[in-house]
């Protein structure tokens, strides 16, 4: 009797961690205010910030930035994000009084939200928002960012390269490298911030997730 009750066991926990191995990739739709005032600050951001002039805050991804939010819960980062105007950081308002966000935010357990559709500007990395999705992770220096978010990270990303052309997969931190190539936008050569989001260990983990892809990390000069 317990030799049964110990092999129905395991035949359930077996069972169980199949269905969760088999769970379809899920994204959860939580947008941002997208309004006509963000229209026009993302329009005016991407003809002054990065000299391109259209008729429609859009953008064509060749790129995929990782970030971490410094901000320790979904909703009190939803926060910051939903706003249409920057409100502080001084740094930042002195180029564009559009706020920061990004497309996607995976919380701590791996569940995945979609802010803004992929294909919308969105101000998240100097220099490389004209042709950037970023994906925003919940963590930082207090918080290290999880198994699970690693897990969600390379399903979103292998989503994303079968929609568009992705050529790049760079954390925040590696952003500056880009610098003085030709797919570096950016006005002001002094506009720049100093980043350490997700961190060389985050992302080493998530390009051996994804090394069958073989996304490029730097540019080519």
């Amino acid at each position: 009797m317990i030799k049964f009750i110990q092999t129905t066991a395991l035949l359930l926990v077996l069972a169980l961690t199949s269905y969760a191995e088999a769970q379809t990739f899920r994204i959860f739709e939580k947008p941002i205010l997208f309004n006509e005032k963000r229209q026009q600050l993302s329009l005016e951001y991407l003809e002054k910030r990065h000299g391109i002039r259209q008729e429609t805050a859009t953008i064509e991804p060749k790129m995929v930035v990782v970030h971490w939010t410094a901000v320790y819960s979904l909703e009190a980062t939803f926060d910051v994000f939903n706003p249409v105007q920057l409100a502080g950081r001084p740094e930042l308002t002195s180029a564009s009084r559009l706020n920061i966000s990004a497309h996607f935010l995976v919380d701590r357990d791996g569940t995945i939200f979609r802010l803004l559709p992929d294909t919308t500007f969105a101000r998240h990395t100097i220099g490389l928002n004209y042709m950037a999705i970023g994906i925003e992770n919940i963590g930082g220096p207090a918080a290290p960012l999880t198994r699970a978010q690693l897990k969600a990270n390379a399903e979103l990303i292998r989503y994303l390269r079968k929609k568009h052309e992705i050529e790049y997969l760079i954390g925040h931190h590696e952003y500056d490298v880009f610098q003085g190539s030709p797919l570096w936008k950016e006005s002001d050569p002094n506009y720049i911030t100093q980043k350490q989001d997700p961190g060389d260990r985050f992302m080493k983990r998530l390009r051996k997730e994804l090394s069958d892809l073989s996304f490029k990390s730097r540019p080519e000069r």
